[in-house]
C-alpha cells in the first residue's frame, strides 16, 4: 500500500511538472504567434487552466515532502502527549477540510458536465475538462492527509524538519 500511495503522490507531482511545461509551450506559442503574425486563439486560457491544474496536482506531493507552510512556534514548545494531541487535532481538521474541498471540487466537475458549461473565451472549452485536474488534485490531497493522519495515529509519521526553526 505504501508503494502505491507514494507512486500516486509522485504521479501527481509529475503531472504538475508536465502542466508547467504546458504553460511554457502556451506562452511561447503566444509570443511566436505575435512575432510571426499568425493567430493562436485560446492559448492564454489554456495556460491558465494548466496553471490551476499544476497547483492542485502538486498539493499531495508537497504535503508528503513536508513543504507546506506550518506554524511551528506552538508545536516547538510542546512535547510528548501534548504535541501528539496537537498534531492529531491539526491533521483531523486538515483532513476534514481537504475532504470537503475534494467533494465540492468533484461536484463542480459533474455540475459543469451536466449543464454543458463552457468557458467564456474564444476557445469555448467545456469547463469540466480543466476542472478535472482540480478535482483529481484535491482527491489525492485528501488521500495524502488521510495517510498522514493514519501514520500519526500509528506513531509512524516522520517529524517534519523545519529548517527555519533551527536558525533561531
Amino acid at each position: 500500500m505504501r508503494k502505491f500511495l507514494d507512486g500516486l503522490y509522485g504521479s501527481t507531482a509529475w503531472l504538475a511538472g508536465l502542466g508547467m511545461i504546458g504553460i511554457l509551450v502556451m506562452v511561447l506559442l503566444t509570443v511566436l504567434s505575435r512575432v510571426i503574425g499568425f493567430n493562436a486563439p485560446g492559448t492564454d486560457a489554456y495556460a491558465g487552466y494548466a496553471m490551476a491544474g499544476c497547483g492542485f496536482m502538486a498539493l499531495a506531493s508537497t504535503l508528503k515532502k513536508g513543504e507546506h507552510i506550518r506554524v511551528t512556534l506552538l508545536l516547538g514548545a510542546l512535547k510528548g502527549k501534548a504535541l501528539k494531541t496537537m498534531e492529531v487535532t491539526a491533521l483531523v481538521i486538515a483532513t476534514t477540510l481537504a475532504g470537503f474541498l475534494a467533494f465540492y471540487s468533484t461536484r463542480l466537475v459533474f455540475q459543469s458536465w451536466e449543464i454543458d458549461d463552457i468557458s467564456v473565451g474564444i476557445d469555448a472549452t467545456p469547463m469540466w475538462i480543466p476542472q478535472i485536474f482540480m478535482a483529481l488534485g484535491t482527491i489525492v490531497f485528501f488521500i495524502a492527509f488521510c495517510d498522514e493522519l493514519v501514520l500519526e495515529l500509528m506513531g509512524k509519521r516522520k517529524a517534519v524538519a523545519n529548517e527555519d526553526a533551527h536558525h533561531e
